[in-house]
């Protein structure tokens, strides 16, 4: 990560969306962050959850899923077994110099000229991503020294303050107050 007046910051690769619940989303030349609801024109849009299995256990949760994030190194890592491209996990948000799995809970990235977002936690693969694409799953998911299960499918967010994003753009991280709370899936 570059620090820049004291902020870590990273860039915007891909930005993609989709108004249908299928596992990848279409590339834009940019997505529009609606605050408190997520992405215009995606699926995933909403104050309460949109994820069917959440629908289907409690359709009044919050939708802390409103943005996803995946980093561009995860699709480098995967290239030689899988060919992933921008979007086609699911994500809205490609980044580059980021380590999105590192930041804790509450960090703000402010992305491009006004929009805000909080990450709220790690995203959980299901499988469908197996579906996409057989052994993928395995892929994202690895254990630590002590055995404990690492997601690396991205991270999700909520919406602070709208915004268009486009790729290029500056992503630049406020991170919490400490002491910093690990992320966990959401």
């Amino acid at each position: 990560m570059k620090m820049n007046m004291g902020l870590a910051s990273g860039i915007v690769i891909a930005v993609s969306k989709s108004d249908k619940h299928t596992f990848s989303k279409e590339n834009c030349s940019s997505i529009k962050l609606l605050k408190g609801l997520g992405v215009e024109g995606d699926a995933h849009l909403g104050k309460t959850v949109k994820h069917r299995s959440r629908v289907a256990a409690n359709p009044n949760q919050p939708n802390l899923r409103q943005v996803h994030l995946i980093h561009s190194e995860l699709l480098d890592e995967l290239k030689d077994r899988f060919n992933v491209a921008t979007g086609q996990m699911g994500e809205n948000i490609t980044t580059k110099g980021i380590d999105l799995l590192e930041l804790p809970k509450d960090s703000l990235l402010y992305i491009g000229e006004t929009a805000v977002i909080k990450v709220t936690g790690l995203r959980n693969p299901c499988a469908q991503i197996d579906q996409f694409k057989p052994g993928l799953m395995n892929a994202v998911l690895d254990r630590d020294q002590q055995g404990n299960l690492i997601r690396k499918a991205g991270i999700m967010s909520i919406v602070l303050e709208s915004g268009e994003v486009h790729p290029g753009d500056e992503i630049r991280i406020q991170l919490p107050p400490i002491p910093h709370t690990r992320l966990e899936r959401v």
